[in-house]
């Protein structure tokens, strides 16, 4: 799988000895430059006979139960996503877009489960992280579109401001990369995903058996289709955990419970 690799933008003008700002940013720029093209194999599964608008390759892959869900059958490669809930989908989405032969980057995250995202089929040499990203994490993620085919951006609570997060979807539709947003507020998504754990597998009673599955209900909305859900199981295979599809998409369907995994 190799290794992760992780990025430190740490320090600010408490330390007066430390690097500034602009000089950990093009620091930052360096590393990126450093990273090799970013993968021109990280395409999709397709979804549904139906032939996307979307071109195959601006579309990253996903787990194939959330591809049929969305209506291109990917993350749209310019666009903003905004997730919550459940991580366990998030992984799924890192797992599917660098195991395609995409980089991606995490930015703010801490205890991301990256174990999980590595039995789910994860590259973890194709994974950046940068868990402490300073007092900007917006503009550290916006650095990262230069050299990542997806940047997944923990905002901490921080609302963006419409202006700004204008500036930075028009620098991923420039780069060619996707921007998943989570923990935060960020007006104007292309798409909201919310995730939440609905059931389990294999326990007979509570606390009692072995659990071999996790049902989860995913809802979707977006600027050019409907509000839709979906269940989807996440279940324990040969060689690693696997997503199923857990039933038909409805269409304005109510929200899942946000319970996080």
């Amino acid at each position: 799988m190799g290794e992760v690799a992780e990025f430190r933008v740490e320090g600010g003008s408490q330390d007066p000895v430390g690097p500034s700002r602009q000089e950990r940013l093009e620091a930052l720029r360096r590393q990126i430059a450093a990273i090799p093209a970013r993968g021109e194999s990280a395409r999709p599964r397709p979804a549904e006979p139906a032939a996307s608008p979307v071109p195959a390759d601006r579309l990253l892959p996903v787990p194939e139960p959330l591809a049929r869900l969305l209506p291109d059958g990917g993350l749209t490669r310019g666009s903003v996503v905004s997730f919550s809930g459940a991580t366990s989908l998030l992984l799924g989405v890192l797992a599917s877009a660098t195991a395609a032969g995409g980089h991606a980057a995490v930015v703010g995250h801490r205890r991301l489960g990256l174990l999980a995202a590595a039995e789910m089929g994860a590259e973890l040499s194709r994974i950046a992280l940068i868990p402490h990203p300073g007092p900007d994490p917006v503009e550290v993620a916006a650095v990262l579109l230069d050299g990542m085919d997806l940047v997944v951006l923990g905002l901490g609570g921080v609302v963006v401001p419409p202006s700004r997060a204008r500036a930075v979807v028009a620098r991923a539709r420039s780069k060619g990369a996707a921007l998943v947003v989570t923990d935060g507020r960020w007006d104007g998504a292309h798409v909201r995903l919310e995730a939440a754990v609905h059931g389990y597998r294999g326990l007979s009673a509570p606390a009692w058996g072995r659990l071999c599955g996790t049902r989860f209900s995913v809802r979707a909305q977006g600027r050019s289709f409907q509000p839709r859900s979906a269940r989807m199981d996440l279940c324990a295979g040969r060689t690693g955990v696997e997503w199923r599809p857990g039933g038909p998409a409805q269409v304005g369907s109510p929200r899942p419970a946000e319970v996080a995994l």
